[in-house]
């Protein structure tokens, strides 16, 4: 096994496990909650220490207890669930003595105690980020404390890890009785809308293996997406292997607002052209209208309440059809080509310019290189990023020369020296694809497949298909289910 994926069902459960579920969440975020402000307290302890100039083993000793990994904040947060701050009641006896009963969190037996352990651990992942990005081991944008977090109605979740007790999991998909159905710990068999026959045969087949589920609240619907440790693709979907000598068979990829993806062969042959849908635009008058009625509700009213569900609905349809066309378009690609080369385009500078934030983020470049990049990896195929500084549109796919200006309203590319009049995004994903052919690494992974460079900068956030093994890495440890969701040894760092 050596890819993860995730199958995301919408869940259908009863009041009474409507009801259990929301307990879940609101114990979640009561523990990250919770988490967060033992870490508070211990930091001001040790830095009230520092400043009133205690013993230095006294203030070492309280730097030291200030807990920051995992472990610590699970360690912290289950002394304190059974601490007196935590619960307790008062007794009195027949002769009228009183006396004091520590209960601890009495509600903590309701709920399963993963719930508390993976937010600490979410907790801890956020200060680390925090921690990297001020002192500079972080590229990208600035990451912030963490904060606590708000109690709401629509919003929420929680992460449950499997643990196998013989042949028996915590987390089973389907039974003989009930086949759309996800059993979880503590919350029973809860049925699901969408079909689990491929997961189930994988899980049989032991092709697959469930690793973590995790349970979320959307608008009026709770979904659970099971992570699990899958098998390569069948040999017969894979592309075939490549000599570490050949060059040739890149296809380049050009990103655009009016075309989504233009991709072409050094010779200028066109293989694709996909017009870009512009989900949000077609959708932005409902929305403003939809806006327009959240704000003249009275705030923290039903109907305030039910305009803002409406409006969540909205932004739920637009994010699901777009990510349903992208995955389209990826699949086309790397079915088609087993070489992509695509362009290092600095999104966070784009989205800086007024005039084209809205419709960089509706055309969701960024989240089309993800999918482009593990999915050719999914089928051993080869994803190279082309340097930021290259200037594939500007450049002559004839003859070299470089255009001192080109506007976006251009759409037509005319060589001022050699006279060629190409489309200019097919121009570009031709200088893309020769880019590559003289970039081709020789280097191999070890799989005959020749090198592979993946990883967008503007991909390079958590990838659960390029998870390590339990137990390997300097961030994991043995029998840990979740292993630490790094970057891939070619991937770059986010762009600032």
């Amino acid at each position: 096994m050596a890819r993860h994926t995730t199958f995301r069902f919408c869940l259908d459960p009863t009041v009474e496990q409507s009801v259990a579920l929301a307990r879940h969440a609101g114990a979640a975020r009561f523990a990250f909650n919770q988490c967060l402000r033992l870490h508070l307290d211990a930091r001001e302890h040790h830095r009230t220490l520092s400043s009133r100039g205690a013993d230095a083993d006294a203030v070492d000793q309280a730097r030291d207890e200030v807990p920051w990994s995992r472990f610590s904040l699970i360690n912290a947060l289950n002394r304190w669930k059974v601490s007196q701050d935590a619960g307790r009641r008062f007794l009195v006896t027949g002769g009228g003595v009183t006396q004091v009963e520590v209960t601890g969190l009495v509600w903590r037996g309701e709920v399963s105690s993963q719930v508390f352990e993976q937010a600490a651990v979410d907790l801890s992942r956020g200060l680390a980020a925090w921690t990297a990005s001020r002192s500079g081991k972080r590229k990208g944008r600035p990451v912030g404390h963490p904060r606590f977090k708000k109690k709401t109605h629509t919003a929420g979740s929680f992460r449950m890890r499997n643990k196998v007790h013989g042949d028996r999991s915590s987390i089973r998909v389907g039974t003989r009785v009930q086949p759309r159905s996800v059993t979880l710990r503590k919350l029973g068999s809860i049925r699901v809308q969408e079909d689990t026959r491929r997961l189930r045969r994988m899980i049989a087949t032991g092709r697959a293996r469930i690793l973590q589920a995790t349970i979320t609240r959307g608008v009026r619907r709770w979904w659970v997406s099971v992570t699990v440790e899958a098998a390569d693709l069948h040999p017969a979907v894979q592309h075939p292997a490549r000599s570490d000598s050949d060059k040739t068979g890149w296809v380049g990829v050009d990103r655009g607002l009016r075309a989504l993806v233009v991709a072409g062969t050094p010779d200028r042959t066109e293989t694709l052209r996909v017009e870009a849908p512009k989900i949000l635009t077609l959708g932005l008058r409902q929305q403003r209208r939809l806006a327009r009625a959240v704000s003249r509700k009275k705030r923290g009213s039903a109907n305030r309440r039910k305009a803002s569900a409406r409006l969540a609905r909205h932004h739920l349809r637009v994010r699901d059809t777009r990510q349903h066309f992208l995955h389209q378009v990826s699949d086309q690609l790397v079915k088609s080509h087993d070489r992509l080369v695509l362009e290092d385009l600095n999104i966070t500078g784009i989205m800086s310019n007024r005039r084209l934030a809205r419709a960089v983020s509706d055309a969701g470049w960024g989240e089309l290189a993800r999918q482009i990049t593990y999915k050719q990896h999914w089928r051993g195929g080869q994803v190279m990023i082309a340097d930021r500084w290259f200037a594939s549109s500007k450049t002559c796919s004839s003859c070299g020369q470089i255009k001192k200006v080109l506007s976006l309203r251009e759409r037509t590319y005319t060589c001022d020296d050699c006279g060629l009049v190409l489309d200019r995004d097919l121009n570009a994903a031709a200088n893309l694809a020769a880019w590559a052919e003289d970039h081709t690494p020789t280097v191999t992974d070890g799989s005959g497949r020749g090198g592979v460079r993946v990883g967008d900068r503007q991909a390079a956030g958590p990838d659960i298909n390029a998870c390590r093994r339990d137990g390997t890495g300097p961030h994991t440890c043995v029998g840990e289910n979740q292993p630490e969701r790094r970057r891939n040894p070619g991937q770059t760092a986010p762009a600032a």
